[in-house]
């Protein structure tokens, strides 16, 4: 049993997930690593920041933990897990299911050194490094995310998430309406989203000759998201290879998000 890190799951947390979590693979060795275990590991990286190889020696081996996270990357279960919890949350606040709005919005950040994939400079924001763009719910939920190159354009990376979402079927079958800020407006990006996704578009602009924060209909859920992740030392900055592991990193922070709401 490891530590009591602040990062830790409770047992009612885990018991939580525990449902869906996959079972272990039939024919095989039983399952001998405890999987609260892992997932606590997974949470300490996310939470303080360290290295796989860095994990404390009282969690499972690194590269247990480490297979764990790549195998529910690629077959898709971390985003099953989010996307039941996103539900249930919208449940308990006596919402629908299905969200009928969505806003989007984009967060350049910084790469480390070693990244060199999906690397690009945000002339605006003066940045040398990768992307986030995030489509959330009026609550501030996750629906899907998308990450690039930071020298993608609003409008291009838009398409690319709202294509994420669209695929994401019956789950938003409710959607109408898609709020973002200026550098995703035009009348070109606008027809495109009802076109291709039978949406409309609703620009928020800041008002003119004004200084410091403004609070921005609808804008502001978007922001308070991306502020969220920021509570993750991980995250900070983009430390993976690979885009794939960073959008994980991202669905696995609003899992603890929205597992502790729960439970």
């Amino acid at each position: 049993m490891s530590k009591d890190y602040l990062s830790n799951l409770t047992r009612a947390q885990y018991e939580l997930l525990s449902d869906l979590l996959p079972e272990a693979k039939p024919g095989g060795r039983p399952r001998e690593v405890d999987l609260w275990e892992v997932l606590n590991a997974i949470l300490y990286l996310l939470v303080e920041g360290c290295r796989w190889r860095a994990l404390p020696g009282d969690f499972p081996p690194w590269q247990t933990v480490y297979t764990y996270f790549r195998n529910w990357r690629k077959d898709g279960t971390w985003v099953v897990i989010h996307d039941h919890l996103r539900e249930w949350i919208r449940i308990e606040q006596d919402r629908h299911p299905q969200p009928s709005e969505a806003v989007i919005d984009s967060q350049s950040v910084k790469s480390a050194a070693m990244v060199y994939e999906a690397v690009g400079y945000d002339a605006g924001k003066r940045i040398k490094g990768r992307k986030r763009f995030l489509g959330v719910d009026t609550l501030g939920l996750v629906l899907r995310v998308l990450v690039t190159a930071a020298n993608v354009p609003e409008r291009e990376g838009g398409k690319q998430l709202l294509n994420r979402v669209k695929a994401m079927g019956s789950a938003i079958s409710r959607l109408t309406v898609i709020w973002a800020d200026g550098g995703f407006d035009g009348p070109a990006f606008m027809m495109w989203v009802m076109d291709t996704c039978r949406w409309i578009l609703q620009v928020v602009l800041r008002p003119q000759q004004t200084k410091g924060f403004v609070l921005l209909k609808k804008r502001w859920v978007v922001e308070r998201t991306l502020g969220w992740l920021m509570g993750c030392r991980r995250l900070v900055r983009d430390y993976e290879l690979l885009p794939e592991t960073s959008e994980t990193l991202i669905y696995l922070a609003m899992i603890r998000i929205m597992v502790r709401r729960l439970a």
